[in-house]
């Protein structure tokens, strides 16, 4: 039987999607300004902010929305729930994004340190978890939403290799503590694009199954 609740939800999914639609434009355009020290791009990184700031908004709204007037149960309100905890993640992803494109604008703005090897390499790693997770949000994959959360420790792996590498490097090198700072912070900040992710996957378990795996111990096998 043809819900008027599905409607809703299903309009409310297509919002997510063409937040998070804008959300992987600003982590591009936030890391090709690094890559290929492009000034136009770090600009362009914050404009999407604008507009992503807007679909935080409007999505919330329509959450409250059908909550007030649908008083949906189950499966429908786990759905609903997720999507407000979902939404937040996607706002603080362009956050980062465009903090990442600050932190490139300052780094381009000197010497380049070093040759970029990893980062580009956690570029592509983060890319990966917020494309995969959006995907498991779209198609309420469990299975998907598991391997985001598994790809968790090789973005970490790759932080701690570029905070090592840089302080390893300003050793030799003190007067290019300016480049070497922002190099951490982008990476910091893609590691917590990376942390968001795992977030939308833990909210797309829960919607599909209703299991609350935040604080699940990886050696008992739920994640």
């Amino acid at each position: 039987m043809h819900r008027l609740i599905d409607n809703e939800l299903k309009g409310l999914k297509s919002e997510l999607v063409q937040m998070a639609k804008l959300v992987q434009m600003s982590i591009d355009c936030a890391t090709t300004a690094l890559q290929e020290r492009d000034l136009e791009k770090t600009r362009e990184t914050q404009q999407i902010e604008a507009k992503i700031n807007q679909s935080h908004i409007l999505v919330d709204a329509e959450c409250v929305r059908i909550l007030a007037l649908q008083q949906p149960l189950a499966t429908d309100l786990r759905f609903i729930v997720s999507a407000i905890k979902i939404n937040t993640d996607l706002e603080r992803m362009g956050d980062q994004a465009v903090n990442i494109s600050h932190n490139a604008e300052r780094y381009i703005g000197g010497a380049e340190l070093k040759p970029l090897v990893d980062l580009p390499l956690m570029f592509n790693e983060v890319r990966w978890m917020v494309s995969e997770a959006l995907e498991a949000f779209i198609g309420q994959s469990v299975s998907m939403a598991r391997e985001v959360l598994s790809r968790d420790d090789r973005v970490d792996a790759l932080k701690n290799k570029i905070f090592s590498d840089v302080i390893g490097h300003l050793k030799d090198e003190p007067s290019q503590m300016e480049q070497g700072l922002s190099l951490i912070l982008i990476a910091r900040n893609l590691e917590r694009i990376g942390d968001h992710s795992t977030n939308i996957a833990e909210d797309v378990i829960f919607t599909a199954t209703g299991q609350d795996i935040r604080h699940a111990a990886r050696s008992k096998g739920l994640i």
